[in-house]
Formats: structure tokens, C-alpha cells, sequence
């Protein structure tokens, strides 16, 4: 068994404009991090029209066809742009979320980090925001449903921000549940614990502005942790954002590089448990370059020790 790593150039040219923070430096970033260590490194795929209409309505996705330009820029809203090039990264990164699930799920891979971008947890089933387009994770979910027959499916979310696209996307899907950890208020002001989802299937842990790393693990293992065990899920997908870190500029939760580690320890335990170690973690935010990059590297290297 062994690790594997899903990403493509094409993430490279989804440009912004100047200063944005979701930027292609990145990508570069997270990849000079993981240079060297053993990993299965594989280009993520396209995903087609089918695995995103899983999740989003064909208005949609000609809506965005439509806008995307020739050159240069179109905006969305302040935060969150086209370029000629972000669809078919964005594309990427619902292909190589979808094809990390068929590698676990064949036994190719024990676990796999996707470090595609743009992100994808804020965009819901019919808008575009907060610098994502495609809800890659819940796509990938919906996958695990349809073509392996599983009957729960967990997505754990410990991005900075609420990850209110997901949350829109699954919240009302049967075998699916959505449990995020999250600082409120902060963009996009929702995750309240008291939104619950069709089925009970969402559970909403919001923290403070400065909480830090006792209160992160405190609330994984007071409510997130017990939750999912409870739940059982025979695959686990992360949206793995980096945002929380000390030195990210766009929040304030203080964790660093060690909280990460610990995090993902923890739900490697419960997946090993519940899921037969199998776990595919996508990466979602993180703006501090040097912090995103330690970060990623501290969560995919207890992957590819829980992997071996």
C-alpha cells in the first residue's frame, strides 16, 4: 500500500488578478514541500460533464462555460474570478478528487492527497464564490455512492472557513455526512451549529477568533471525533484547508503545524477503524506560502506513515 499524490500543471493556470491570495504560487509551493518523500505521484484527470452534474445543475455549469473568457479576466464577485484557464483546473481538481476514490477504493493507494486548486468547499449548487466553482469533494462523494456502492461516506472539513458549498451540496443526500470545525464569524457566515441537514448529517463546530490549538482539539474530540465514529464511514474525504495556521492572513485560530499532524492522526485512527484505512484528503485553502507549505507537508507525511 503507499500514498498517492493527484495534481496537474493545468492547476498552474487559473490566474487572478494581482495580490489575490488564491494564487498559483500555491500549488507551487505544497509541490516543492512534498519533493522527495515517496508518493505515488499521478496526474489528475479531467472530470467530465457527468461527475460534475452530480452535483451542480447543466444551467450552471453552461452559465460558467459561457462567462469564462478568451483573456484576461471575468469577475464572479470581488473574490472570485475567471481566467481562460480556471475551468479546466478547476475541472482538475474535481477529476483528481474522484480519481483518488477509485485508487482507495481498488487498493492501488491506502490514502491520497489532492493538491490540485482553485479550492472547492464554498461553491453551492448554483454559485460560484469565495474563490471556488466546483464542489470537488462533494463530487467526489457522490462517486463513492454511485460507483462503489458505499452506504456512508464521511467529509470531515478543518479549512478555516466554513465550507458552505459542501454543506449546500450533501446536506440533503442520504449516506453522507458533512462535519466541519471552523472560525465564526469569518467569511462566509454560515456553519452554525444549529444547521443540521435533512438527516442529522451535518454537524456544525464553530470556534473563536484566537482559540488556538486547545480548543481545536478540544471541540475534535468532544464533538467532531465521536460523531464520526459514531456515523462509521467506509470512506473518509478531508477538505484539508491550511488556513487556520498562526500565520495565515485571511483568519485568526492559531494552530500550527503540529495541530495539523495531530488532526490527521486522529482521523486516520477512526478511518482505520470504520474504512479500512482509506482516506482521500483535498486540498482546500491556506495563504501564508511558507505556512501552507509546512502544513501540507506535516498532514501528508502522518498519510504516508499511516500508509506503509
Amino acid at each position: 500500500m503507499t500514498t498517492a499524490l493527484l495534481s496537474h500543471a493545468d492547476c498552474l493556470d487559473h490566474e487572478v488578478p494581482r495580490d489575490h491570495p488564491e494564487r498559483p504560487g500555491r500549488l507551487r509551493a505544497v509541490l516543492r514541500a512534498l519533493e522527495g518523500r515517496d508518493l505515488l505521484r499521478l496526474d489528475a484527470p479531467q472530470a467530465d460533464d457527468a461527475a460534475i452534474l452530480r452535483v451542480h445543475p447543466q444551467a450552471y455549469l453552461d452559465a460558467l462555460t459561457t462567462a469564462a473568457p478568451g483573456e484576461g479576466f471575468a469577475a464572479i464577485d470581488g473574490d472570485t474570478w475567471l481566467s481562460p484557464g480556471t475551468l479546466n483546473a478547476a475541472r482538475r481538481g474535481v477529476g483528481g478528487a474522484i480519481r483518488a476514490v477509485d485508487l482507495v477504493m481498488d487498493g492501488t493507494a491506502q490514502n491520497a492527497f489532492v493538491a490540485t486548486r482553485p479550492p472547492g468547499h464554498h461553491a453551492e449548487r448554483s454559485t460560484a464564490m469565495g474563490f471556488c466553482y466546483f464542489g470537488s469533494v462533494a463530487a467526489a462523494a457522490r462517486h463513492a455512492q454511485d460507483h462503489h456502492g458505499l452506504a456512508r461516506v464521511a467529509i470531515v472539513d478543518f479549512d478555516v472557513h466554513h465550507g458552505n458549498g459542501t454543506q449546500d451540496l450533501v446536506q440533503d443526500v442520504p449516506g453522507i455526512a458533512f462535519l466541519s470545525v471552523h472560525q465564526m464569524p469569518l467569511f462566509p457566515g454560515t456553519g452554525d451549529p444549529s444547521e443540521r441537514g435533512a438527516f442529522g448529517n451535518v454537524v456544525n463546530v464553530p470556534l473563536q477568533a484566537g482559540d488556538g490549538s486547545a480548543a481545536f482539539r478540544a471541540v475534535m474530540e468532544r464533538a467532531i471525533l465521536p460523531a464520526l465514529d459514531a456515523f462509521a464511514p467506509e470512506l473518509l474525504l478531508i477538505s484539508a484547508g491550511f488556513d487556520a495556521h498562526r500565520d495565515d492572513p485571511l483568519a485568526s485560530l492559531d494552530l500550527d503545524e503540529d495541530d495539523f499532524a495531530w488532526v490527521t492522526e486522529k482521523l486516520c485512527d477512526l478511518a482505520d477503524a470504520h474504512a479500512q484505512g482509506r482516506v482521500v484528503s483535498c486540498l482546500e485553502g491556506g495563504y501564508s506560502l511558507r505556512a501552507l507549505a509546512n502544513s501540507v507537508a506535516a498532514h501528508v507525511d502522518v498519510l504516508i506513515a499511516r500508509g506503509k
